[in-house]
């Protein structure tokens, strides 16, 4: 049976870090950049983060493998490098179609020839072709995978669409299961721009905002998924989504000792009985990372690309 936490991350080092105004468009966690301060202080701030981040994360004897990116290549979100693949125990590779022009940039195959030394790789797919037709899926962003149930939960959105999801589907055997979440902004309810800002799934839990689906047909839904697959509930509120509550990721260490994952500011935004159930699930590891979520709108899940292909030698 599939895993669905490992002990191996993918991580890339920003080289020019700053606010994408590309995906602005429908990102509403971004916030401006520029006013107050300029793009080198902004870039030092993230390597910050970015650095303290990856030391705390091997601290725990988790694997990480950090890629630089290059300030030539004009990928100011290279640092989400979950949005551009997923790496599966199979030894299928797959690239995922970008929403914003300059983000496609981000898919690097020197990457994956340099996991191919340490990892079996048996197959690239790419749906990068539905660029062209203006049709977006973006990885792990967009699809919340249960992999031992074979199932794919994704939020419907500009950057997460219904005939890229068929294909997904097609090609991986994974059942796709839909529905809309939004956001409050300026008193409009808009979608959720990626999945994972408003839900996690863990081998035995799913942590969720289901006040962000307004539809209570789909609410049932997911809750009788769930329920059938075993999963804990563990449900946070969109106060908590606007602090990246819902952008965590379960991992593993060498010893297959758990963890939860999440910045800093999701982890001071949860409740008491929130953390007392998370911890059923795993140590939490948090870090500060107020930088790339103000200037990013993304957080410390969307920093972490999973690897679960098999490794050639033992890690």
């Amino acid at each position: 049976m599939p895993e669905q936490v490992t002990n191996t991350i993918m991580m890339v080092r920003p080289a020019a870090f700053q606010k994408n105004e590309e995906t602005a468009i429908n990102n509403f966690f971004q916030q401006a950049s520029g006013d107050v301060e300029s793009a080198e202080t902004i870039q030092k701030h993230a390597m910050v983060e970015f650095d303290g981040f990856v030391f705390k994360l091997r601290a725990h004897g988790i694997n990480v493998i950090v890629f630089e990116d290059d300030e030539k290549n004009g990928t100011p979100d290279s640092i989400f490098c979950n949005n551009w693949n997923s790496f599966h125990e199979d030894g299928t590779v797959y690239f995922y179609p970008m929403f914003a022009e300059n983000r496609r940039k981000e898919v690097r195959m020197d990457i994956v020839d340099a996991l191919q030394n340490d990892f079996q790789i048996s197959k690239i797919h790419s749906f990068t072709h539905w660029e062209t037709k203006g049709h977006f899926l973006e990885g792990t962003g967009s699809i919340i995978m249960d992999r031992p149930n074979h199932l794919a939960y994704a939020s419907i959105s500009d950057r997460t669409q219904q005939e890229v999801l068929m294909d997904f589907s097609d090609k991986t055997g994974f059942e796709v299961i839909t529905f809309t979440a939004y956001q409050t902004v300026e008193d409009k309810r808009l979608p959720i721009y990626h999945t994972n800002v408003m839900m996690c799934m863990g081998e035995e839990f799913v942590l969720i905002c289901l006040d962000c689906i307004d539809d209570p047909g789909e609410q049932e839904m997911l809750r009788k998924s769930f329920q059938n697959t075993g999963k804990t509930i563990i449900e946070i509120v969109e106060a908590q989504i606007d602090q990246f509550a819902g952008n965590m990721l379960q991992v593993k260490n060498k010893d297959e000792k758990r963890f939860v994952v999440m910045s800093e500011s999701a982890y001071q935004s949860l409740d008491h009985h929130q953390l007392k159930e998370l911890r059923n699930h795993g140590d939490l590891i948090h870090h500060p990372l107020p930088t790339i979520e103000k200037y990013g709108g993304g957080s410390a899940r969307c920093m972490m690309a999973e690897i679960f292909l098999q490794p050639n030698r033992a890690l």
